[in-house]
């Protein structure tokens, strides 16, 4: 079952597991109602990941944060590094398949390039 998240178990969730999928979601949102099944489901077959719901209603701050402007929004996280996100409901097989990328990336590869983006900014900046 999905974990409800919010400001003060928020962190915590991100670093205590290797991959942690969210799900921005809000109780009157149509879409999100019926993406709920699916990703319960991705979540019941997927033990080894963590997989957590957070009400953008109760959760502003959070929402803000990650600037959700839609939603259902899909947000993955892998050794604390956000490696995906994307508004809208996905379909089981979608979701799926997503996972298996994710677990096949390579962390360090994905570590390299974020200090070699951060490297130009800061060489931009000074430029």
């Amino acid at each position: 079952m999905p974990l409800d998240l919010n400001k003060d178990n928020f962190q915590s969730a991100i670093e205590d597991n290797d991959i942690v999928i969210l799900d921005f979601w809000a109780p009157w949102c149509g879409p999100c109602k019926s993406f709920a099944p699916v990703f319960e489901k991705v979540a019941t077959e997927n033990p080894d990941i963590a997989f957590a719901k957070i009400n953008t209603e109760e959760e502003q701050e959070l929402g803000a944060m990650f600037a959700i402007r839609s939603i259902p929004t899909l947000m993955i996280f892998r050794e604390q590094i956000a490696v995906f996100s994307q508004p809208g409901a996905l379909p089981e097989g979608s979701l799926n398949e997503l996972i298996g990328k994710v677990k096949e990336l390579d962390m360090d590869e994905v570590r390299s390039q974020i200090a070699e983006m951060e490297k130009q900014e800061a060489e931009k900046s000074e430029g």
